[in-house]
C-alpha cells in the first residue's frame, strides 16, 4: 500500500469535490470577504494581463511600427507607453471583474498617499521622470547623452530609472530624476553634427598664417572631419607661454567615439606642427639669483 503524499490529482479532485473550501472566507474585504477561489480567479487575470502585454508589445513592435519610419528611440517610447497603459487598464477591469468594491480601498490607497509623501519622495519622482521621458523624448535609446559625470550611449529606459553604457561597457543606472532636474548633453538630440572646439598653443616667433594652414590641412586629412560647414581656425590669444589658436571642425563622430576623435586630432596635429618645426611649448620660469653683498 503506498502511504506517500498524495498526487497533484488527487489533490485538484479533492478541492473540486469540496467547493466550500475555495467558497471560504479567509480575509475580511468591504461588504464581502477574500476567498481563495476569489485569489485564483484574481492570479490567473494578473498572468492573462501580463501575457497578453507581452503579446501586444511584441505585435506593436514588430508588424506596426516597424512598417513605420519612426526612429528606434520613438519606437520604444511608443511600445512602453502602449504596455504601461494596457497593464494600468487590466488591472482595473481585473478588480471590477472579481467583484472589489474600489470605494474600500479608499483607506488603503489614503495610507499609501501618506507612505508616498514621507517615504517613497524619490521613487515617484523617477516614476513621473520616465513618463517624461518616453513622452517628451528629451533622451532616447540610442542617444550618446552626458549627465552628473557620466558619459555613455543611452540603452534602455525604464520608468524608474535609464541605463547609460559608456565606452568602456560599464552599464551606469542614472534615475530618472536626474535626467529631468540636471542640465542632459545630448549629443544625438534633433541633428548628430555638432562643431567641436581643439586649442592649439605653438611658441612665440611662429608663422601664423603657416599654423593655421597646418591645422586646416589636419582637419581636411581626417575622414570623420565634415567639409560642410567648414572647418575654422582661431587666434584665441596671446598667451604667457604661447600664442594660442583654436581648430573648430563640425563632426558627427561625437554620437559614437568622441574620445577617440579628438586623440586623432590631437595626434595629427602634434605631427603636423613637429614635421614643420612649429614648437609647442610649455610654461617655463626664470629665477634670477642675486649675490649677496
Amino acid at each position: 500500500m503506498d502511504v506517500g503524499m498524495p498526487s497533484l490529482q488527487t489533490v485538484l479532485a479533492a478541492v473540486a469535490e469540496s467547493p466550500g473550501i475555495l467558497e471560504y472566507p479567509l480575509i475580511p474585504f468591504g461588504d464581502r470577504a477574500l476567498t481563495l477561489l476569489g485569489i485564483l480567479k484574481f492570479v490567473s487575470w494578473v498572468v492573462g494581463i501580463l501575457v497578453a502585454n507581452a503579446l501586444l508589445r511584441r505585435v506593436v513592435v514588430q508588424r506596426l511600427l516597424n512598417r513605420t519610419h519612426f526612429e528606434p528611440g520613438l519606437k520604444f517610447s511608443i511600445t512602453k507607453i502602449v504596455g504601461y497603459v494596457f497593464v494600468t487598464l487590466g488591472f482595473y477591469v481585473a478588480l471590477i471583474v472579481n467583484g472589489v468594491d474600489l470605494s474600500s480601498l479608499a483607506v488603503v490607497a489614503g495610507a499609501l498617499g501618506l507612505g508616498v509623501g514621507f517615504g517613497l519622495q524619490n521613487i515617484v519622482a523617477n516614476f513621473i521622470s520616465g513618463l517624461v521621458l518616453l513622452a517628451e523624448r528629451p533622451v532616447a535609446v540610442g542617444d550618446r547623452i552626458e549627465v552628473a559625470g557620466v558619459a555613455g550611449n543611452v540603452t534602455r529606459i525604464n520608468l524608474r530609472s535609464t541605463t547609460v553604457v559608456t565606452n568602456d561597457n560599464i552599464s551606469i543606472i542614472v534615475p530618472n530624476s536626474d535626467l529631468t532636474s540636471r542640465p542632459v548633453t545630448n549629443w544625438s538630440h534633433g541633428d548628430a553634427k555638432v562643431r567641436v572646439r581643439l586649442p592649439v598653443g605653438v611658441a612665440y616667433g611662429s608663422d601664423v598664417e603657416r599654423v593655421r594652414s597646418l591645422l586646416l590641412e589636419v582637419a581636411s586629412a581626417h575622414p570623420q572631419v565634415l567639409a560642410n560647414p567648414a572647418s575654422t581656425v582661431y587666434f584665441d590669444s596671446f598667451g604667457e607661454s604661447s600664442l594660442n589658436f583654436e581648430l573648430a571642425v563640425w563632426t558627427e563622430a561625437m554620437s559614437r567615439n568622441p574620445r577617440r576623435f579628438r586623440s586623432d586630432l590631437n595626434f595629427a596635429v602634434e605631427h603636423s606642427l613637429r614635421e614643420a618645426g612649429i614648437e609647442i611649448p610649455f610654461p617655463q620660469r626664470v629665477v634670477h639669483m642675486r649675490p649677496k653683498d
